[in-house]
């Protein structure tokens, strides 16, 4: 983990414990979704409707601007789920949450435990796949149970922002089927009870959550998936590809998932966009050293991009779960 990840990851950790001086027109919240057995507790924040007026957030190089703690405004509000890629952290997409937030939703995103940027454990193993969509689903039961503002919510109009891994764990939990003995060379030298059972042909278990009614997805990587995978997916899909892709999504995989999907997506393509494109633009202190991640062809204008980006997601999940 290079320095600049390191500050905004320790950043993020004090702010979940810390009191932080208050911002926002949406309202902010750290969020923790207790341990369950043997699955980890959950930790990131929601976003929601608040009527005091907006001052900014500073979480290491990150401009927030959103009112910590603020009282909820309304009921019956639709719920956004937010899933980050690789390595990701709740805040990945800060800009769409505050954009859903401040046109009247409510949007939870979690760290993903084993496969975020303070704890990437698992993030090389085939149990990351199974456990990704489970962690949505708790997060779902949490918001609608114990959270709470749990009252605000309207249980009938759930969706899902979906980030690389994130598309795919949005894909499974609307009823997607992968099939994970097809790419068994991903569990080469692992020894997980996950890796096993698919060296030995069992199905592995894995979480649907048909509450989820729309799903947003932005480049999601596919190699578990075949033609067949999709049969069960009915919920109406806004699908977003990059034109050059990277981190093992490439544009034709993206365009296969849309051909398989049996109600046809709407389908839209990035020109001169690359897979980080669809992260918010970088400030300048993680810009100088997350080179990967923050760098685009001289062409192409991430902030300009995401304007108009934020606002077709938001219109596509107000028609989708009006």
């Amino acid at each position: 983990m290079n320095l600049a990840t390191r500050s905004v990851t320790v950043a993020i950790v004090l702010w979940l414990i810390v009191p932080v001086p208050v911002a926002l027109s949406a309202g902010i919240q750290a969020l923790k979704v207790p341990s369950d057995g043997s699955w980890p507790a959950l930790s990131g924040a929601v976003w929601y409707p608040c009527a005091i007026a907006p001052t900014a957030i500073k979480l290491g190089p990150f401009d927030i601007s959103a009112t910590k703690d603020c009282p909820i405004t309304g009921s019956k509000w639709p719920l956004i789920v937010i899933s980050h890629g690789r390595v990701g952290t709740f805040l990945d997409h800060r800009d769409t949450a505050q954009a859903l937030a401040d046109a009247g939703f409510v949007v939870a995103a979690i760290s993903h435990p084993g496969d975020n940027a303070l704890d990437s454990g698992h993030s090389n193993e085939l149990a990351v796949f199974v456990e990704r969509p489970a962690d949505i689903k708790r997060l779902i039961d949490h918001l609608l149970g114990s959270w709470s503002y749990a009252a605000a919510i309207d249980p009938d109009r759930i969706g899902l922002f979906g980030f690389s891994r994130g598309g795919y764990a949005g894909l499974v939990l609307a009823g997607a089927n992968p099939r994970f003995g097809r790419n068994e060379g991903m569990c080469v030298g692992q020894t997980s009870t996950i890796c096993e059972d698919v060296r030995q042909g069992k199905v592995v278990p894995l979480v649907h959550d048909r509450r989820v009614k729309a799903l947003v997805i932005a480049d999601p990587l596919s190699v578990f998936f075949t033609r067949t995978s999709f049969d069960e997916v009915r919920v109406p899909i806004q699908l977003w590809r990059s034109e050059h892709g990277g981190d093992r999504v490439t544009p034709e995989s993206v365009a296969a998932v849309a051909d398989e999907l049996p109600v046809k997506p709407d389908f839209r393509t990035v020109p001169n966009a690359q897979h980080a494109s669809f992260l918010p633009p970088c400030p300048d202190e993680l810009a100088a050293s997350a080179h990967d991640i923050c760098t685009e062809p001289s062409d192409f204008d991430r902030a300009a991009f995401h304007k108009e980006f934020n606002g077709q997601v938001l219109e596509f999940f107000r028609q989708a779960l009006r």
